[in-house]
């Protein structure tokens, strides 16, 4: 029997196609479709051989009218092209399958209006549930919205009646003076708050930045706060550059991020000034710039896969019935020392 042979009357390739070609349940194909995980390797390489010969692709609105869910769900981040969302991103897709779903990734980029879009007009026939990490939208506009669908937000900050989950970016802060304290640093600059700030993370790293420094005893004086053009490697590079330039006397810097770190490596060599020995650099994220960087960057590494992995669980218990109050999940971090402390 051809391939034509094998479609139905309306030439469409159906789930009873590719179970026949596959000699195997609907069941099966259904559950390999679907990304079930008890389905053996075995099982899964006959079905998806028999998929790729039909040239099978599902179709959402009879799944949803079948099981009531797509199998999709949509992951909203601000811009894909900065490393900690493209590897939070990599994590989720590929934590997915196990809970049975594919994930459909849309950028937000910093624009109010696209983050109002994500919940307020998420099509609610394309995806099962979303996972969500606004930058311009306060928690008073998301409770407002109340979404229909299943929501976890990612980041900082969350209203109570929304799942959300976080690292805990004060004490992770705490940690990285604590370090630098213990290492003989004194003279730490923040790098830095920014203008027009979007970003909810900036104000609790900086929070754990003072409580750090109060805690060890260092003087308001001896702990400078840079403010940035943008959230840019450049800017950073320009805001310590000037405050290096105006005398500002440093033996470290605590970087809200791993491209201000890097910004920061690049102000401190152009300075003439030695990493670590002269100052030493700590960036957040750990994401791959930090590892590329020369020398190799110290970063908050917060747990991207028990990120991912916890917001999918939450969003799975919404889909599959759970009504209970907002659940405010902390996740792991550790500190990553490399050569630039």
């Amino acid at each position: 029997m051809t391939t034509a042979d094998r479609r139905g009357t309306s030439g469409h390739v159906r789930l009873v196609d590719v179970a026949a070609l596959a000699g195997v349940s609907m069941k099966t194909v259904s559950n390999v479709v679907r990304g079930a995980p008890h389905v053996s390797a075995a099982m899964r390489a006959r079905v998806q051989k028999a998929v790729e010969e039909l040239g099978y692709r599902p179709n959402l609105t009879a799944r949803r009218l079948v099981t009531g869910r797509t199998g999709m769900l949509a992951l909203a981040l601000p811009e894909m092209d900065q490393p900690y969302y493209a590897e939070l991103a990599r994590h989720v897709a590929q934590a997915a399958p196990e809970l049975g779903y594919r994930v459909l990734i849309e950028q937000t980029l910093l624009d109010a209006e696209a983050e109002h879009a994500v919940i307020r007009d998420r099509e609610t026939g394309v995806v099962d549930g979303v996972l969500f990490h606004p930058v311009r939208m306060s928690n008073d506009e998301i409770a407002r919205l109340r979404p229909e669908l299943p929501l976890v937000l990612l980041g900082e900050d969350a209203p109570a009646t929304t799942d959300h989950v976080m690292i805990d970016n004060v004490a992770a802060a705490r940690d990285v003076i604590a370090y630098l304290v213990a290492s003989g640093r004194r003279r730490v600059a923040f790098l830095g708050t920014v203008v027009d700030e979007t970003s909810q993370a900036t104000k609790p790293r900086l929070r754990g930045f003072h409580e750090g420094l109060d805690a060890a005893g260092v003087p308001a004086a001896d702990r400078p706060v840079l403010m940035c053009a943008a959230y840019s490697v450049e800017a950073a590079e320009a805001a310590l550059e000037a405050a290096l330039a105006a005398g500002t006397r440093i033996d470290a810097v605590m970087c809200r991020e791993d491209r201000f770190a890097v910004g920061a490596l690049r102000a401190l060599h152009r300075a003439g000034q030695r990493v670590p020995e002269d100052v030493a650099v700590v960036g957040w994220d750990d994401t791959q710039p930090a590892r590329w960087a020369s020398p190799q960057l110290t970063s908050v590494a917060p747990d991207k896969r028990e990120l991912a992995r916890v917001a999918l669980r939450l969003v799975h218990e919404r889909v599959t019935g759970h009504q209970g109050p907002g659940r405010h999940l902390i996740v792991p971090h550790t500190l990553a020392v490399r050569d630039s402390s």
